[in-house]
């Protein structure tokens, strides 16, 4: 949910859609220095969200931030960013901090998530804050981007210092966009199966619930309404009535107007799909 005029008001938002889980960014993602948070902005935010009775939160990091860019500015501006917006996180009292492994911008795959680890486990550490989980999000694979397959992500929670504390945020539309598919009770399975021996579902935390406008494989981040791509509403209903992610929250990143009709109607779909309890 957008947080103009204030990160509080995100959850008037995400009550106008009945939504039961809200993503919100800690700050305006498309630039680099922004100003603390003030007392007034972290009292109406906790004044909020306990209102709300605390529904799951979590925060997403700037589109700015790239951990594993070779260019030293942006590797720096990178860090310091990533370290503050954990220190804002932990200000909030948010759980999670969502940010995808960054891009290799033509180094390598292999050495593009060792310099990933590298300087996340550097701005952990610059951040020094110990109550927010690093979510890693699996992403498409489009150009030269860090994580598209389960095996990079295990590499990085393996590799890092933090590497116990790190969890993974499972985004439907880019897995599927980077060869995962879930359209299929077996094929949904086996993606479950793979992730679940390569990194561990344990390990999962947070969804990221979009279709794809893209075909299985393609390498393309497109995000589409639910049932109106190429994942379809199989797949949903797979995941929604899978007794392993009941208590798992979820949250949209599907295209929408200031009136949010959109994520009223993609969530309707959603909960259509839940079967009821007999």
């Amino acid at each position: 949910m957008s947080i103009a005029g204030g990160l509080h008001l995100a959850f008037a938002r995400i009550r106008e859609v009945q939504g039961e889980a809200l993503q919100i960014f800690l700050s305006n993602q498309r630039q680099w220095k922004t100003p603390p948070l003030t007392s007034t902005m972290i009292e109406d935010f906790r004044q909020q969200w306990k209102e709300n009775d605390y529904m799951p939160v979590a925060a997403h990091d700037s589109y700015l931030i790239n951990l594993a860019a070779p260019d030293p500015t942006t590797l720096e501006k990178s860090v310091a960013a990533f370290a503050d917006e954990l220190q804002r996180a932990a200000t909030l009292g948010i759980p999670f901090l969502i940010t995808h492994p960054g891009s290799h911008r033509g180094v390598g795959v292999e050495a593009g998530l060792e310099r990933f680890v590298e300087n996340m486990d550097r701005a952990i550490t610059r951040s020094k804050t110990s109550t927010v989980m690093v979510l890693i999000e699996n992403t498409a694979g489009q150009g030269t981007n860090l994580g598209s397959t389960f095996e990079e992500i295990s590499f990085i929670m393996s590799e890092s210092q933090h590497g116990d504390g790190l969890g993974v945020c499972f985004d439907t539309s880019h897995a599927f966009a980077a060869g995962y598919d879930i359209r299929t009770r077996v094929t949904y399975e086996d993606t479950l199966s793979k992730f679940d021996q390569i990194i561990g579902l344990e390990r999962l935390k947070f969804f990221h619930i979009n279709d794809s406008k893209r075909p299985l494989d393609s390498r393309v981040d497109r995000h589409e309404h639910i049932g109106k791509g190429e994942i379809g509403l199989e797949g949903f209903r797979l995941l929604l009535n899978d007794s392993r992610f009941r208590q798992h929250p979820m949250v949209l990143e599907t295209p929408k107007g200031k009136e949010l009709k959109e994520d009223k109607e993609n969530l309707r779909v959603l909960r259509s799909l839940i079967a009821k309890a007999a």
